[in-house]
């Protein structure tokens, strides 16, 4: 009787330990390829080098709409220190932090993060692609610029949903990038894993003048109906149709009833994007990675920050802010 007792209480013991026991953490480039890979990567190292699994060839998808060319435009780029995400435990996020001169800082709020539960994790990827001789190479987003530097940024996601890229304008208020007319007639729907090109056909170029120029990312497994509505608008002035509506009409190859276009004039308050930084920064799991980070399996070295959400959630948001350096 009294070994049996033992039996029951060492059963117990072991039950809580299993538990308690802390799940495996990932990093956000490892969260962002788990997406294509099965089973999932091998947790992250305990130590606190960046390093990261080789990533994963992800299943091929539609080919992107062709691409007219566009002329190609200066583009005024502003300086500040960029946002740097800042190595923290990870159950203690950062509050945004204001600079002297004004600029806000994004930390991350997770340096690593668990698999979902249920789900995938939602994640982007960027890359500033800077020109050097004939080519259009990677370089660090912490990069400085100078006058007649010419730029250009990839972004790819892990799944299909909506994408949105602004530019924040001397006045204060943000102007679409993403979605163009030049892409897509418009439609800001993507299928992952694909990279989107911006600007197409084309490059940015930095002036003499320096100051701050900001980029700000979304992307959601949902449209965020708030930028829709400033984005896209009825040719007769109604109310814009969700770009989810609009890919539903493409897929069953159903013409609209009336022409949807960009807004000309689609100014977002800086307000809207204040409230999608400071609701959804929250919980992202950020990493960036360029050719010293350590990992002996990656197919290629490269300079790229990864956000991921890693909830699982269908709703799921992901944003990123980017501020360049011009000096």
């Amino acid at each position: 009787m009294h070994h049996s007792t033992s039996l029951a209480l060492a059963f117990c013991v072991f039950t809580a330990a299993a538990q308690d026991a802390p799940k495996p953490q990932f990093t956000a480039r490892e969260l962002f390829y788990s997406a294509a890979s099965d089973p999932a990567p091998k947790p992250a190292a305990t130590t606190p080098k960046p390093a990261a699994t080789a990533p994963v060839t992800p299943p091929k998808t539609t080919v992107a709409a062709k691409k007219p060319p566009v002329q190609q435009t200066t583009t005024q780029v502003a300086a500040t220190t960029p946002s740097q995400p800042v190595s923290q435990p990870v159950s203690q996020p950062s509050e945004p932090s204001a600079r002297p001169d004004g600029a806000r800082v994004i930390k991350a709020a997770l340096v690593t993060a668990p698999a979902p539960e249920s789900g995938t994790p939602l994640g982007l990827k960027y890359t500033i692609l800077k020109k050097v001789g004939d080519d259009m190479v990677e370089v660090p987003p912490d990069t400085v610029f100078h006058a007649y530097d010419r730029i250009q940024f990839s972004i790819q996601t892990n799944g299909p949903g909506y994408l949105y890229v602004i530019l924040k304008g001397s006045s204060g208020t943000w102007t679409p990038m993403f979605p163009s007319p030049e892409l897509a007639d418009g439609n800001n729907h993507v299928d992952g894993w694909n990279a989107s090109v911006l600007p197409p056909k084309t490059r940015w170029v930095f002036d003499d003048q320096t100051g701050t120029e900001s980029i700000f990312i979304v992307f959601s497994r949902k449209p965020e109906d708030g930028l829709e509505n400033m984005i896209y608008s009825l040719q007769d002035g109604a109310k814009a149709k969700p770009a989810a509506d609009k890919a539903a009409d493409k897929a069953v190859d159903k013409p609209p009833t009336k022409k949807y276009v960009m807004t000309a004039s689609a100014d977002i308050p800086d307000s809207a994007v204040g409230h999608l930084r400071d609701t959804y920064t929250r919980d992202l799991v950020i990493e960036k990675v360029d050719e010293k980070t350590e990992d002996k399996s990656a197919a290629k070295k490269e300079n790229a920050t990864y956000v991921v959400n890693p909830s699982g959630s269908p709703d799921s948001r992901v944003v990123a802010e980017l501020n360049l350096v011009h000096r």
